[in-house]
């Protein structure tokens, strides 16, 4: 979870790699209407949220039904969005990446074919409710390089990758 530009997509990649779990990107959950209104440089409201975190919230309870560990990438943003995707799924837990707007908004700036203009970034800052005490996740900055970056959340998660087999 985090504000746009913070490698979510990267560093879940990784982490499912690494973990030899499945891996969604939370953006394909988007209908077309949300990602033409993003990349118009329109915030999208919580109208337009509540369809995409139940899609990705029922991706979510057919990889536990099927007994299988994902992850998923989404900006979850507030905690009424987390809540939304926790809804029945006891083991869900948030990796948040995060860091300054002056970094990320460096790094979007440098991204190339991706809908989510730097433009809305103030606007995901904004909107941005950090981690409480209660929920079940770890806050991981992203100012290292990539793979200093998934190995602090593989740590900070108390993942242990299962050893290669030879």
């Amino acid at each position: 979870m985090g504000v746009a530009g913070t490698g979510k997509t990267t560093v879940a990649k990784g982490i499912s790699t690494l973990m030899g779990w499945t891996f969604a990107e939370g953006d394909a959950f988007h209908p077309q209407a949300n990602v033409d209104k993003m990349h118009a440089g329109t915030p999208l409201t919580d109208e337009d949220r509540w369809p995409w975190l139940r899609l990705i919230g029922d991706w979510i309870s057919e990889q536990v039904d099927a007994g299988e560990s994902a992850v998923v990438t989404c900006s979850a943003l507030r905690r009424v969005y987390r809540d939304v995707l926790r809804e029945g799924r006891p083991n869900v837990r948030f990796l948040h990446l995060h860091d300054d707007q002056e970094l990320i908004a460096q790094r979007m700036a440098n991204r190339k074919d991706h809908f989510m203009p730097p433009s809305l970034l103030p606007s995901q800052f904004a909107t941005l409710e950090m981690l409480e005490p209660d929920e079940p996740g770890v806050l991981v900055t992203v100012h290292d390089d990539v793979p200093e970056v998934i190995h602090h959340a593989i740590d900070a998660l108390g993942l242990v990758p299962p050893r290669p087999t030879a």
